[in-house]
Parts: C-alpha cells; sequence; structure tokens
C-alpha cells in the first residue's frame, strides 16, 4: 500500500518509479526506527505509518528540484518492456489523470489517493484524515462524481 501511494504521489516528478520506490523504503526504515516510540492512542497502526509516508514525501518533493535521474545501463538482450507507443499513451492517460486528480481540493484528493490508489479501506481512511467511515464514502462519491463530470467536460471541449 505504502509503494502504491509514494508512487501515486511522487510518479509525477519525473515519470519514473525509482524516485517513488527508494521514498517506500525510506518510510519503511523510518517506521522501524519509529516503532519503539508508537503508542497506541486508538488510531490503527496504518495512521501512524501513512503519516510518516506524507512526511517522506514532502522531503522527496523538495528534493527532487535538485536530484539528477540516473541512466540505466544499456540492456544486454532485447527490450520485453512496453514499445515506445504504448509508453506514450500510457504516459498520457496517467497525465491526464494526474490533472484531473490536481483540479481537485487538496482533502478530496487525498481521499482519492488514499482509498483507490493505496487501497484503504474507508476505516482506514477515515483514520488517515480524521473523519468517519461513513464521511469518507460519502466524500469519495462526490470526488468520483467531480472527476466524472470534469473529464466529460474535457471531452466535450
Amino acid at each position: 500500500m505504502i509503494v502504491r501511494y509514494c508512487r501515486a504521489r511522487l510518479g509525477r516528478v519525473s515519470g519514473q518509479y525509482h524516485i517513488a520506490d527508494d521514498v517506500a523504503q525510506e518510510v519503511c526504515i523510518a517506521v522501524l526506527g519509529a516503532l519503539p516510540r508508537y503508542r497506541d492512542m486508538g488510531r490503527p497502526f496504518a495512521s501512524f505509518v501513512f503519516g510518516i509516508a506524507s512526511h517522506k514525501i514532502a522531503d522527496a518533493l523538495r528534493s527532487a528540484i535538485r536530484a539528477a535521474v540516473p541512466t540505466e545501463d544499456l540492456p544486454d538482450g532485447p527490450d520485453e518492456g512496453p514499445g515506445p507507443e504504448e509508453t506514450v499513451v500510457r504516459y498520457i492517460e496517467a497525465e491526464r489523470a494526474r490533472d484531473l486528480l490536481d483540479r481537485l481540493p487538496e482533502h478530496q484528493r487525498e481521499l482519492v489517493l488514499l482509498r483507490v490508489v493505496a487501497g484503504l479501506s474507508a476505516e482506514e481512511t477515515g483514520n488517515v484524515l480524521g473523519m468517519s467511515a461513513g464521511a469518507v464514502r460519502v466524500a469519495q462519491h462526490r470526488a468520483i462524481a467531480r472527476l466524472r463530470a470534469m473529464a466529460s467536460e474535457e471531452s466535450i471541449a
């Protein structure tokens, strides 16, 4: 879940997932380091972990501006990955989804990322965002309806 969350939040930084995967690894290390100080206060452990993840993502976004993206070595064999056309189509679709998400208010965007991308339950998302499970479901419905409306407006125009 943390890897998907990091990829959703950091995928636009470079278009490559190595940065998001590194941040997810840093989150895991930070969680292990913070375990001795963790105190159960009635909130799920996932809230604690996603709190750490959001701080690590913010750190990565600040440092991504200055970081250089390493290039891969030349492969020895043929590339079995998607071709250039499929890569471009995926990129365009992902960019459109990110643009639509960016147009949502911050609280709706965070809710959609936690529910849809990270795969958290309504209860877990509510604990992370300080909402009830019912309020999460209603807000998710409204956010997705808003995304649909924005997408249909774009397709008509």
